[in-house]
């Protein structure tokens, strides 16, 4: 009985959890049903119910964007606090897609004048000028994916809008070169495929009143054999550094489809790789905490 009376307020705790998305009239997933549950499990209930309370933006179609794990809400709280926020971690957990909310927001909020993505064009050795067409028909097949998260936020044509006007700027890497970015958010996306010495260039353009988001995924490095991948060497060097933040996610976090999940522990099973890795947030320095939690 004992047993049964247990479950019986396991499910009341998990109802109650959940109990703010409905109430506000949202459909609760299974990635949702999966994070609460963890959270019951850790004793994370009180940080579970700040994230499922925390809104960060409205998609034009009216759908509300919300942190859907504990970690990424830890990493939407480092990019409020730090000037540099560096997000590792495999496909599906929200890296590039809440960088682009948290900058869209600071554009919004007035906090900065405009908003800079760019990502290595690796495939085509950042040697663009064999494709067909101008600098942006070039590159956007690179960047497609911070178009599509800027579509879901701003809407097709207001993108396109402030895109003309120059107030998003969405250009490949090898074009950051000798610029300095100020008053500006900067999302450095794909970062596992830049050189160290790309790496180093990008990171010390950020100028006054600036804010940087570096995300990659360390697993899926397209890099020559043998080269080191910059944003590898930069989580290790910058360890420590006042103002930076390194975030980790891990399978936990993957909030796409469910298959996503299982076929990112299937590879790290392969590769040898436990898949609880980090993360943390400190204030104003890199931090490693324990435990596992959380697009």
């Amino acid at each position: 009985m004992d047993g049964a009376r247990g479950s019986v307020e396991r499910v009341i705790r998990l109802i109650e959890l959940l109990r703010p998305l409905w109430e506000r009239g949202e459909s609760v997933g299974r990635a949702d049903l999966q994070n609460a549950l963890h959270a019951l499990d850790t004793g994370q209930s009180e940080g579970h119910a700040q994230q499922t309370a925390t809104v960060l933006a409205t998609q034009v179609n009216g759908r509300l964007l919300r942190p859907r794990t504990l970690r990424q809400k830890a990493f939407v709280d480092a990019i409020e606090r730090h000037a540099l926020t560096l997000a590792v971690g495999p496909a599906g957990t929200g890296k590039t897609f809440l960088a682009t909310v948290q900058a869209v927001r600071n554009l919004q909020e007035r906090r900065v004048e405009r908003i800079v993505l760019t990502r290595p064009a690796v495939e085509a050795g950042e040697r663009l000028g064999f494709l067909p067409g101008d600098l942006q028909q070039k590159v956007d097949p690179y960047l497609r994916p911070l178009y599509d998260a800027l579509h879901l936020l701003l809407g097709q044509e207001r993108t396109t809008g402030l895109i003309e006007k120059g107030v998003i700027e969405i250009a490949p890497l090898a074009y950051m070169r000798g610029r300095t970015l100020a008053d500006a958010f900067v999302i450095v996306d794909e970062a596992q495929n830049t050189s160290c010495a790309q790496m180093r260039m990008v990171l010390t353009r950020l100028g006054e009143n600036a804010r940087m988001v570096v995300t990659g995924d360390v697993t899926q490095i397209d890099l020559p054999p043998g080269q080191i991948s910059g944003l590898v060497e930069a989580a290790d060097v910058l360890e420590g550094v006042e103002g930076v933040a390194l975030c980790r996610f891990s399978d936990a976090d993957v909030v796409r489809h469910p298959l996503v999940q299982r076929l990112v522990q299937a590879y790290e099973r392969r590769d040898g790789q436990p898949g609880s890795t980090v993360p943390a947030q400190g204030s104003g320095r890199t931090t490693r905490p324990s435990g596992r939690s959380d697009r």
